[in-house]
């Protein structure tokens, strides 16, 4: 096959860690492959021409995307800039809608095949974009088996490719093991904090839990917490909010998944690590902290019960989310003490997330999308 061009839009870090795999896999069959688009430090690893960094995109909420608006729009310009001059032979977009069904606009006017995967959650909110879908994308590759009958239902191109995390999301440790790599104690209770890995949910989350990790430590002197970082963020981010803290907590870079086997709960943002935690069988709290005005336009548009992905998987509740001012630290430790001081509680929560783990289990996602993107070449 000649050498071809293809540009990637992945605007989030779960983004950057999908399209970097996406990446190797299509090097396998097309060696000399140009990539170019927005991404990451992962995607940039594998060799993609990083035209947009995507640690400037990744923005929670309406009034935050405004404040952002001239970033985000002169990325988008520069990506319409170089898909007119340099003209790809495939766009794929990585999640991200609301840029990237911009980006799917331009390139079809163009006359360049878009590849869309994992989709938008139109089951849970904004369903009329389905028809901007229609209009488009040429494929969708999705990663939830519920959502393939819902685009065959206005006859879009679709596949099931399995989700990209089950069979990457695993620690090679034991929990003894893992807790003597980050230097903690082998057998006290260990609370992981997650607050995600965007700016924005640094700010809104970790405070909270910070606080919530401060009543937990006061009842509890001999748990021990844990706190990993992703790509992302940086240290320096973190340091305003941990100065002047009067109890330990261990900071990890990057290896989130031996962080998970070291624990024994988490306090989690409410996006894809929840999917993750599901998959390491590890029980959690979920917060969701948002503006005021985000907040009340999402009320008016969300369609399912649950903000998780771990929920909206089971479709029952399974792990316990506090929302808005619900999001306070005594109502987090409380939750908190409710999974580790509760030995039949935690029984059935185990249970719970094993089954939403099996649901998952299918074959490797990217090299399902990989035969995809390569038929549309």
């Amino acid at each position: 096959m000649n050498s071809k061009r293809i540009l990637i839009v992945a605007g989030e870090a779960s983004g950057d860690l999908h399209g970097a795999k996406l990446v190797r896999e299509i090097k396998q069959d097309i060696p000399d492959c140009q990539f170019m688009g927005i991404g990451g430090a992962q995607l940039a690893a594998e060799g993609m021409e990083i035209i947009v960094n995507s640690d400037k995109l990744a923005v929670v909420g309406v009034s935050e995307v405004l404040a952002h608006l001239g970033v985000i729009l002169g990325a988008l310009k520069a990506i319409k800039h170089q898909m007119h001059v340099r003209r790809p032979d495939l766009v794929i977009l990585i999640d991200f809608p609301d840029f990237n069904f911009r980006v799917a606009k331009a390139a079809k006017k163009l006359g360049i095949r878009v590849l869309y995967y994992i989709s938008p959650q139109l089951w849970a909110w904004r369903s009329g974009r389905i028809k901007t879908i229609k209009r488009y994308v040429d494929h969708m590759a999705v990663v939830f088996p519920f959502e393939v009958d819902l685009y065959q239902s206005h006859q879009i191109p679709v596949t099931y490719v399995g989700h990209p995390l089950t069979h990457v999301v695993k620690s090679d440790l034991t929990t003894q093991e893992a807790r003597k790599l980050f230097n903690l104690l082998p057998n006290q209770t260990c609370v992981g904090l997650i607050p995600g890995s965007r700016q924005a949910e640094i700010q809104k989350l970790l405070p909270v839990m910070l606080a919530a990790a401060r009543l937990l430590k006061a009842k509890h002197p001999e748990l021990q917490f844990i706190l990993p970082i992703a790509p992302s963020i940086s240290e320096a981010m973190l340091q305003p909010y941990l100065a002047g803290l009067d109890f330990e907590i261990r900071i990890v870079k990057h290896q989130i998944y031996d962080v998970m086997q070291s624990c024994d709960a988490a306090i989690t943002a409410s996006g894809t690590v929840t999917l993750e935690a599901a998959l390491m069988e590890l029980p959690i709290v979920v917060i969701y902290k948002i503006s005021w005005f985000s907040y009340q336009l999402a009320k008016l548009l969300i369609k399912v019960p649950y903000i998780s992905l771990t929920n909206i998987v089971a479709k029952e509740w399974v792990v316990p989310e506090l929302i808005q001012a619900a999001a306070n630290p005594e109502n987090i430790a409380s939750e908190i003490n409710a999974i580790i001081h509760d030995p039949i509680h935690i029984a059935k929560l185990k249970v719970q997330l094993a089954r939403v783990k099996q649901n998952l289990l299918t074959h490797t996602s990217e090299q399902s999308v990989a035969k995809l993107a390569l038929s549309l070449l």
